[in-house]
């Protein structure tokens, strides 16, 4: 199975706004000034600048616009609840109960009507009954090459859940607990793929925010067993995105590393000089979606296998 692919699935915002249902554990979302009117049109600015800068790197972009009703302030993250796996698609429980309605029927028909063929679904939607929680490739960094898994445990991140997409998907399961300071105290970080990117050849990951010495050990040693170059961010720099960051192929195959603004700006040269050996960055400023949504450019892509 290849790492990278050259399609995205990206989910166009009509009211984007902050979610207060997840600012309980996504310490990442700011409080603004801006009206949601303001918040929506600078979002779908940001939102359509980095598609078109995909599109120019040859990226295959599926775009399909959200609907007003009902409310999704935060659909524009759609990696949350589906994630393609070579013709099958996972579908995942989420945690905020306003985000459950992103899931729609007919985004997969937009994902077929582009000639992408849906064999399987895997539903995990239904442990939300439960008040067990997965959320797609925010919970989880897949290694696809090496069918290896990453999974910080989390509020939104359930061990027992993860395992059993690991089993379905026949993914070897790296489980851990990666924190980060608020008000002093250590508290678990809502989404692995915010202290971790993993490419072909190398993974962007912040191990200090693994508390654990033992499981740092494991996660820094199974990344290099699997051929990775491990690039270690600070825990400053993924309060800056640096770790939400995608690699993606393009026109013959080019590869990209495509982050924010942000995430490039706290980098420091030594780190870009390292990514740039595994692509040409392509940074887009997503700052109004970042305050706001608590997330950041590798959050809006889906991949599509």
């Amino acid at each position: 199975m290849k790492q990278t692919t050259n399609t995205l699935l990206l989910i166009q915002p009509v009211a984007f706004k902050k979610n207060e249902e997840t600012t309980v554990n996504n310490y990442y979302q700011k409080d603004t000034k801006d009206t949601h009117k303001v918040v929506q049109e600078k979002a779908l600015a940001e939102f359509n600048s980095l598609v078109e800068k995909l599109q120019k790197a040859g990226i295959k972009t599926i775009v399909v616009k959200d609907t007003k009703k009902p409310a999704t302030p935060d659909s524009i993250f759609p990696n949350n609840w589906i994630s393609f796996h070579d013709g099958k698609v996972c579908v995942y429980p989420m945690f905020a109960k306003n985000r459950r309605d992103e899931r729609r029927e007919d985004i997969l028909k937009s994902v077929e009507n582009e000639g992408f063929k849906i064999k399987e679904v895997v539903d995990y939607t239904s442990a939300e009954e439960e008040g067990f929680f997965l959320e797609g490739t925010g919970s989880i960094v897949l290694d696809r090459e090496n069918q290896i898994a990453y999974c910080a445990l989390s509020p939104r991140s359930d061990e027992s859940l993860f395992i059993e997409f690991c089993e379905d998907l026949e993914y070897t399961p790296i489980v851990f607990r990666a924190n980060q300071t608020v008000n002093g105290k250590r508290k678990p970080i809502y989404h692995t793929n915010v202290m971790m990117s993993i490419g072909e050849k190398f993974a962007l990951i912040c191990l200090q925010t693994i508390d654990d010495k033992k499981q740092r050990k494991q996660v820094a040693e199974t990344l290099q067993n699997s051929g990775k170059e491990i690039i270690n961010l600070t825990e400053e720099q993924i309060a800056h995105f640096a770790g939400n960051v995608l690699q993606i192929k393009g026109t013959k195959n080019k590869q990209y590393i495509v982050m924010s603004t942000t995430a490039y700006k706290s980098l420091s040269k030594a780190q870009i000089s390292l990514l740039k050996n595994h692509g040409t960055i392509i940074k887009s400023d997503v700052s109004t979606i970042e305050k706001n949504g608590g997330g950041s450019v590798r959050c809006m892509l889906a991949e599509v296998f």
